[in-house]
């Protein structure tokens, strides 16, 4: 099934640019962008093999109905789902979380991060860059995003893929700011459960003009034979190395393989679910396992978290998908020895009201929301924080979404304290708030 794009409340989407084979990414060759990033990457001198998932909720996911359920609380509190027994001794997930609910003793869940704003943009803004929206009305990124700023300091793990993709599109402000638009992601477009899926849009070599490839699904048919070419006309020992990388990426193996989410076995696919959200999943364990740095789904297509009504129904509708798709990733990352490299983080902008509404919904609540982590060499097994009896503020353990965007940095090993001039040339900390999270060290 082919993504959706998913309207919040406030009526904003986001809307891909897919130029040059990077989303947004205007003016530049894909070479001039490889150029920019190898030279970003020998000034900072960051390589490693860690990566990050980030599972954005968009729209402002329920802490009731997930991972912080009341069932001692008053009907209009405690909501219409049930809470379900973990791995965790004395810990409960609602009912739709049953299969994290199983793995729990891997997971990481924090009950108490707030901030104080109700507003989708400002709020999402703050949860991948890790500063408010000056102007709530700016629809463009005013800093840039984590996955931006990964792409910069670090660059991809392996050659000839993307440093940074986003699945099917950027996050609500998941874009590079005054970094430069060759820090974008690279979108996918379409979500991994497509029939026939493939990504489109990639930059091509001189010579094969628009012409040539009006139709994208000639592209498959030409690449043998273009690099066939190239070998036998001795082109390639003239080009410099990053359009050599330029090339390769799109006509070589590394960015075709670890796309190709058709190639998994059956009982892989079915494992994480034959949806969207599955799907998008796996190809995201798919790209870092080949060696993208940073990958974010939208995890969205089944329905925004947005969920002002019916709650149960909405659910109902997306719950069991996502639920599925986690503990699958959660579960092959580590068979496959990646549980340390991989960090995973579901996260949305704000959560939900303690009350239920007259249209058996919740509404924005910046504070208190729940955040589920996974993977890197942090403590597993731990809730960290506690919300009070109503899930309506912190009790215990705060923590602003900021400290969970230093965790994530912290994985990369990217130094949250290092600044960069804006636009107007001021110096920008990466995070002006970024105390470790103690619990999870």
């Amino acid at each position: 099934m082919a993504a959706r794009l998913m309207r919040d409340c406030d009526g904003l989407s986001r809307r891909g640019m897919i130029q040059a084979g990077l989303g947004g990414l205007v003016g530049l060759s894909l070479s001039d962008l490889l150029r920019l990033r190898s030279e970003s990457a020998e000034r900072t001198g960051s390589h490693s093999k860690t990566a990050v998932i980030y599972l954005e909720m968009a729209g402002g996911p329920t802490q009731h109905e997930t991972w912080d359920p009341k069932p001692l609380a008053p009907s209009e509190y405690r909501g219409p789902l049930n809470a379900i027994k973990t791995s965790i001794p004395g810990v409960h997930f609602s009912q739709y979380m049953e299969q994290q609910a199983k793995i729990a003793e891997q997971l990481s869940i924090l009950r108490a991060v707030w901030h104080d704003s109700g507003s989708h943009s400002t709020s999402s803004h703050l949860t991948q860059t890790g500063y408010y929206l000056t102007d709530r009305q700016n629809r463009e990124n005013e800093m840039p995003c984590l996955g931006s700023v990964t792409a910069r300091l670090r660059g991809a793990n392996s050659k000839g893929l993307p440093p940074f993709v986003s699945i099917p599109r950027n996050m609500r402000y998941g874009t590079a700011s005054w970094f430069g638009k060759g820090y974008n992601a690279f979108e996918t477009v379409r979500s991994a459960d497509t029939r026939n899926f493939e990504v489109p849009n990639l930059t091509l070599l001189k010579g094969l003009t628009d012409d040539r490839l009006a139709d994208r699904r000639k592209l498959l048919s030409y690449f043998d034979a273009s690099r066939q070419t190239i070998d036998n006309s001795g082109v390639a020992d003239a080009m410099d190395d990053f359009t050599h990388q330029a090339f390769e990426m799109v006509t070589g193996d590394a960015a075709r393989d670890a796309f190709d989410v058709e190639s998994e076995p059956d009982a892989i696919r079915d494992r994480y679910g034959r949806n969207s959200l599955g799907q998008n999943m796996l190809l995201a364990r798919r790209l870092v396992e080949a060696g993208v740095t940073f990958v974010t789904i939208r995890v969205n297509t089944l329905g925004s978290w947005d969920d002002h009504r019916d709650i149960a129904k909405s659910m109902k509708r997306k719950g069991p998908a996502f639920d599925q798709g986690v503990a699958a990733l959660v579960d092959d990352l580590r068979e496959r020895g990646m549980q340390e490299d991989v960090m995973i983080v579901g996260m949305g902008e704000f959560g939900r009201t303690p009350r239920i509404n007259r249209n058996g919904g919740r509404d924005h609540w910046g504070r208190v929301m729940s955040v589920m982590l996974a993977g890197g060499r942090i403590r597993k097994g731990v809730i960290v924080g506690a919300s009070d009896s109503n899930g309506a503020m912190p009790l215990d353990a705060p923590y602003r979404p900021e400290n969970i965007l230093a965790v994530l940095y912290n994985h990369l090993n990217i130094d949250p304290s290092q600044t960069f001039p804006d636009n107007s040339g001021r110096p920008r900390y990466l995070l002006e708030h970024r105390k470790e999270i103690s619990e999870l060290v």
